[in-house]
């Protein structure tokens, strides 16, 4: 094929996506990348972490941006990688626990992400779900009930895919002090929101590395932290976790090896890097602003037209209504690209690409369908 029919191809194909531009996703948590993360990666597209004798500079680069996501966590000192995003990042703390201890049993709450359920048929390891309360967060004491001399790592959520949901972390941490378990929490989305609610005058849980018991953790760049896709992050306490996980590759220069994945892009790190150094705290901290006051005009807007909203923590939104399959289908026809939960209410992430012109949008098509459903 010539490169204009070969251009035309995949052009014609890209139609079909949907654009954050048209400010009408609302199921995704990723969105339109900042333009200096677009940019570096681009500069970095031919870099590959995997063989970092070769790219020694974009291995130090990435060995910043964990630095980076390390103190937004609460640890400046950590150990870890730049990944494909929250699955692999999730693999990898699970593949770390299976190695440093005995037990095979990982409990871990019934909102969990399914990457769980991956990592442990991957892994040869038993998934014990725990319940969780009405606010949908972890019930502490079922954890306890469920410990046993098989329990080798405990997993909470900071920022649950669902509904958005932190866990008590800080009582998982005193637990997995007490019992001498890994604690790896999963703050793909939550990493990049959560450090700056207290700021803004939300209440918000401790979730991070400030708290002893915390082992290992999973942040998403290319969530809410603006980066391209992939970006994710493994970030564990300190290097002796990963100790268990080397291998050697006696044909590269640089002969050890930690990741699951050989080959990996350092665009991904570079961006990671770039962005967080542009934005800076104040920087996120208004994007994060921003996308709460959406998130709670509509949770008021919600209430006011007779929906049933669940009050939000971060910035997803579930509602629900006596003939919500009617709506949610509705909505598909005009355009809007929503989710919804096991449970069926509708789910919407409000990430930055959301304006408010759009909730606007999205309030009066809610009237109308509902006006027509009577």
């Amino acid at each position: 094929m010539q490169k204009e029919e070969v251009l035309k191809l995949l052009e014609s194909l890209s139609r079909k996506d949907a654009s954050y531009s048209s400010g009408r996703v609302l199921s995704s948590m990723c969105t339109s990348p900042h333009p200096i993360a677009t940019e570096v990666f681009l500069k970095f597209i031919e870099t590959n972490l995997g063989d970092t004798g070769i790219f020694r500079g974009t291995k130090q680069i990435e060995e910043l941006a964990i630095r980076e996501l390390g103190r937004l966590l609460g640890r400046e000192n950590v150990k870890g990688f730049i990944v494909s995003g929250g699955t692999e990042a999730n693999l990898m703390a699970l593949w770390v626990v299976r190695e440093t201890s005995k037990g095979r049993e990982i409990i871990l709450p019934e909102t969990a992400h399914f990457s769980f359920e991956k990592a442990a048929k991957l892994l040869g390891l038993k998934l014990v779900i725990a319940r969780v309360k009405k606010d949908k967060t972890l019930d502490i004491g079922d954890v306890k009930r469920k410990l046993s001399k098989n329990t080798s790592a405990l997993v909470g959520i900071a920022g649950t895919t669902e509904y958005g949901t932190i866990d008590d972390i800080a009582s998982l941490s005193e637990i997995a002090l007490e019992e001498n378990l890994h604690l790896h929490v999963d703050a793909a989305f939550g990493g990049f929101v959560i450090p700056f609610l207290e700021e803004l005058g939300y209440p918000a849980r401790q979730f991070d590395f400030s708290l002893k018991g915390v082992d290992s953790m999973t942040i998403d760049p290319h969530k809410m932290g603006l980066a391209p896709v992939p970006a994710g992050g493994i970030l564990f306490r300190n290097g002796e976790y990963l100790k268990a996980v080397e291998s050697k590759a006696p044909y590269l220069i640089e002969k050890n090896q930690y990741t699951i994945v050989g080959t990996r892009s350092g665009a991904g790190a570079a961006s990671t890097l770039a962005v967080i150094k542009y934005m800076g705290r104040e920087g996120y901290k208004d994007v994060v602003r921003e996308c709460m006051n959406i998130t709670f005009y509509l949770y008021a807007k919600l209430r006011e037209l007779k929906f049933q909203p669940i009050k939000p923590e971060m910035n997803i939104l579930v509602f629900t209504h006596p003939k919500v399959d009617q709506i949610a289908e509705k909505l598909e026809a005009k355009g809007w690209r929503i989710s919804r939960t096991r449970q069926g209410e509708i789910r919407l992430v409000l990430m930055p690409h959301i304006k408010i012109e759009h909730a606007r949008e999205l309030l009066k098509d809610l009237k109308d369908i509902t006006s027509e459903i009577q």
